[in-house]
């Protein structure tokens, strides 16, 4: 019979940086860190109160087995808000459907990356039903350009790290600094969009999640996407804000807060 013992966070077999980053700042904070040998759960872990934090190929893995609770944002979340914060039209589709437009469109998979997000000229360059298959949803916007775009990490409504993560569309990582007036920027429109999201019918998110923004070549700012905390790179974003919102996006089921239920990732069963 396992004892329960103190809470665990454990992480991918592929430690990333942001992974590294958060097994110091769990242990500054008296959590145990735990990376797994493999990709199935460890024994040793079962019945404990676990944390996680990895990609969604490893949470499959494992969940069910650590009776975890992993809370992800709705797939037509972006789909579902105004105007105002998006700055483009979005849809929510299927791939079947999409394979039917004539313009060009950036298209993405709403979660996991089940082919490359990116502005596809026609429905010609999308993947064919024999790679992916045509009922997978996809979220379908307008072409817009992102100047820069930045990284919120967000607990019960506010923004606990940040961090930008790109610039013309190009990897180009900085720490949010309180002093440089873009930040200012930045957070207040993270709160408009968090305000739109929590007025908007159908449109919630759950107590802890990812949501990125970007100002355009306009010079407008518009929501970009919202992920799981739990799958989301860090960036510059201070770890022990980061940990903070992974901790409650990734833990045990007997911790999961009511208004959280309808934010559960549906977990498959895993079988040797």
């Amino acid at each position: 019979m396992t004892t329960t013992g103190s809470a665990v966070l454990l992480l991918a077999p592929r430690v990333t940086e942001t992974g590294h980053q958060l097994r110091v700042a769990a242990g500054l904070r008296g959590l145990r860190a735990f990376t797994a040998p493999s990709w199935r759960a460890p024994e040793e872990l079962v019945g404990e109160p676990v944390h996680l934090y990895g990609g969604p190929i490893f949470a499959d893995a494992v969940g069910r087995a650590l009776d975890l609770a992993l809370l992800e944002p709705p797939a037509d979340w972006l789909a579902r808000l105004p105007l105002a914060v998006t700055g483009r039209q979005v849809a929510f589709s299927t791939l079947d459907e999409t394979r039917r437009m004539r313009g060009p469109a950036f298209v993405k998979p709403p979660a996991d990356k089940l082919f490359a997000a990116r502005v596809y000229p026609d429905s010609s360059h999308l993947p064919g039903p024999e790679l992916v298959d045509g009922d997978t949803p996809v979220l379908v916007s307008q072409v817009v350009h992102f100047r820069r775009e930045y990284r919120l990490f967000v607990l019960d409504g506010e923004v606990t790290a940040g961090s930008r993560y790109a610039v013309d569309g190009e990897l180009s990582v900085a720490p949010l600094a309180p002093e440089d007036g873009v930040t200012s920027e930045v957070l207040a429109f993270t709160r408009e969009v968090l305000a739109a999201s929590a007025s908007t019918p159908d449109a919630p998110l759950p107590s802890a999640c990812v949501v990125d923004i970007g100002l355009t070549s306009e010079g407008s700012w518009a929501v970009v996407e919202a992920n799981a905390a739990w799958a989301s790179g860090g960036y510059a974003a201070d770890p022990a804000g980061v940990l903070d919102a992974v901790l409650r996006s990734a833990g045990p089921t007997a911790s999961l807060h009511t208004d959280d239920r309808p934010f559960l990732r549906e977990l498959p069963e895993v079988t040797d």
